[in-house]
């Protein structure tokens, strides 16, 4: 009796643990779909589920990637995320695979940096940038022409250099990676020796570390609305509003009721209103550099009239941009942010 209830309790173990572990295709959904595409193929992020990527890649790279992400580019860290999660959402990436995944192996390469940083200015810069930036934009949308599969990754950025290998670098190099603008360099003509110099010079921007420059995103935080009072009342507000709009070469879409839409018509508050404008030069700019940017455009300033006080209030780009985790945008909502704020001192002058 005790065997049968022992056996009993072992598998009722068993199957609690089964239930609880975490379901890599769910967290993939969750977490990484809305970037990489449900298939893997990508998005506003790159694809993933490319065979020549995933048979180069080895699961610790995937996992330190999903970890760390990359600092200033598209891809955000997920430090909230438990190991175990880690590796089921890499173990589903695998699935699309037929391959086993590559062993890491953490050779350290030896090169000539000096030689090495001539031949990326001569062979690499054309893709991966000056001092390996990376391509401009995002994933595999607006932001770049359409013959072009995916962008050359940032090769300087901490978050790639903490995650690859010496030798993960090379053999991409050497190799390159069937389905994108990476050709094989040895094709190309280049020596291992050559690629060996590449490797080293790319090694020497590992300077600073994840920690310290994921705490200094973080203590960047931004207010998520910009707001300032007005000396006048609702009406005159809204037209000082609509003519800084206008001497600031913005296109002014429409006045209405905050309330539009949402209440029966007639009945909104007549106490709080949005105006909509635009400058669509500067939308497919930001559009551009990341589509996720068309969630917060186009402009819109909220005019509320409360006992008696006028106040005006907008979003802050520079918040949301920190959200989205590319310095490129970065600059662009820091222009957005010196608009907004002298939109609202111009009306409230």
């Amino acid at each position: 009796m005790r065997m049968r209830i022992y056996i009993f309790l072992v598998a009722l173990l068993f199957s609690v643990n089964a239930d609880s572990a975490p379901h890599g295709d769910q967290l993939y959904v969750t977490h990484c779909s809305s970037c990489h595409g449900l298939d893997g193929m990508g998005g506003v992020g790159v694809p993933i589920a490319l065979t020549s990527f995933l048979n180069s890649v080895s699961n610790e790279f995937l996992k330190k990637t999903i970890r760390h992400g990359r600092p200033g580019r598209i891809m955000p860290a997920f430090a909230y995320l438990s190991d175990a999660q880690l590796v089921a959402i890499v173990k589903y990436i695998r699935s699309w695979s037929d391959k086993p995944a590559p062993v890491e192996d953490t050779t350290t390469i030896v090169g000539d940096r000096k030689r090495g940083q001539q031949l990326f200015t001569k062979y690499c810069i054309r893709c991966h940038g000056e001092d390996g930036r990376g391509g401009q934009g995002t994933g595999v949308t607006l932001s770049r022409k359409r013959d072009l599969p995916i962008i050359a990754p940032a090769l300087n950025n901490p978050g790639f250099l903490a995650a690859a290998s010496d030798v993960m670098i090379r053999d991409t190099i050497m190799l390159g990676r069937e389905g994108t603008p990476m050709t094989s360099m040895l094709v190309a003509g280049l020596s291992e020796e050559d690629i060996n110099d590449i490797v080293s010079y790319i090694r020497s921007w590992q300077k600073s570390s994840i920690e310290s420059i994921q705490m200094d995103r973080h203590a960047r935080q931004e207010p998520p609305v910009i707001v300032m009072d007005s000396p006048y009342g609702l009406d005159e507000t809204v037209e000082n509003l609509k003519q800084a709009i206008i001497d600031q070469n913005f296109t002014l879409i429409r006045v209405d009721y905050l309330e539009h839409g949402l209440v029966e018509e007639g009945k909104e508050n007549k106490k709080q209103v949005v105006v909509h404008f635009c400058n669509f030069d500067f939308l497919f700019h930001a559009l551009a550099i990341d589509p996720r940017v068309g969630m917060f455009l186009p402009c819109r300033v909220t005019i509320i009239e409360k006992d008696g006080k006028v106040q005006l209030s907008t979003i802050n780009p520079k918040r949301l941009s920190k959200l989205f985790n590319n310095q490129e945008l970065d600059q662009a909502c820091d222009e957005m942010y010196g608009v907004y704020s002298k939109l609202l001192e111009d009306a409230t002058l």
